[in-house]
């Protein structure tokens, strides 16, 4: 059995977690016409959403866009979001960008790449921006993704929800407590899946399958250290429970 809690995102929610997914992630698949590259700490995002790559000069890639016409190659990126916390079915989204890479200009006015220097830095011009989650596939617009921000606990996530999972296992029960009658019988056990400003996610495992149980803040948390004290207020305010939404596991 199992089950999400996620339903169909809104064009901003979805371009926020394109974004989210993007600041957090260290590498990334990339496809042109006949070749494929994993690349490890080479793409940088800029406050409008303009992706660079830092590429070698020398590198495969770098030849590839040098020698498509007009300096700009088609390429696809693909980025797996994957749950720091050891439990069932980490891929908790996927996003899969196309468009044209070419040649920064150094010279050029208006760039924000954080590209390092020693090697070519290699801008995409965007086509397509799709997620793919539990909820289904959402097109997010380009209009959208260049003014989303990523989530505020974005960059500290993977920290919280180690620490969370290894240290304050006590709490995650508490916290499917909460749940009470609500939730399917027979958890075996609860690990954390997500956390971002409006709340945590909590995958709920059972001998087969899951269900994934989302807890709201009370208020928004801004940083880390907010989002911990709404996770205490969880736990010490009863009338919280009475705001949780979660599914029933399927067969």
């Amino acid at each position: 059995m199992s089950a999400a809690t996620d339903t169909a995102p809104s064009e901003q929610a979805a371009a926020e977690r394109v974004r989210s997914v993007l600041a957090q992630a260290v590498s990334l698949s990339l496809t042109t016409d006949g070749q494929c590259y994993d690349l490890i700490g080479m793409h940088s995002v800029g406050r409008n959403g303009r992706i660079t790559l830092a590429a070698q000069a020398d590198s495969p890639l770098t030849a590839q866009v040098a020698a498509a016409p007009h300096d700009s190659l088609a390429v696809l990126l693909e980025f797996t979001d994957i749950a720091p916390t050891a439990l069932r079915d980490r891929v908790r989204a996927r996003v899969t960008i196309s468009g044209w890479l070419t040649p920064v200009d150094p010279s050029a006015e208006g760039d924000d790449s954080d590209a390092e220097g020693g090697g070519e830095a290699l801008r995409l011009d965007l086509a397509r921006v799709t997620l793919r989650t539990a909820a289904g596939t959402h097109e997010v617009s380009l209009d959208a993704f260049a003014l989303a921000q990523p989530d505020p606990l974005a960059a500290e996530e993977a920290a919280m929800l180690t620490h969370l999972a290894h240290a304050h296992a006590d709490m995650v029960a508490d916290l499917v407590v909460l749940a009470g009658s609500r939730l399917p019988y027979g958890v075996v056990r609860a690990v954390p899946l997500a956390v971002d400003r409006h709340g945590i996610t909590l995958r709920c495992e059972y001998r087969e399958g899951h269900c994934d149980l989302r807890i709201p803040f009370p208020v928004e948390a801004r940083d880390a250290a907010e989002a911990g004290e709404q996770v205490r207020l969880l736990l010490t305010t009863p009338s919280c429970a009475h705001h949780h939404r979660h599914p029933s596991p399927r067969p």
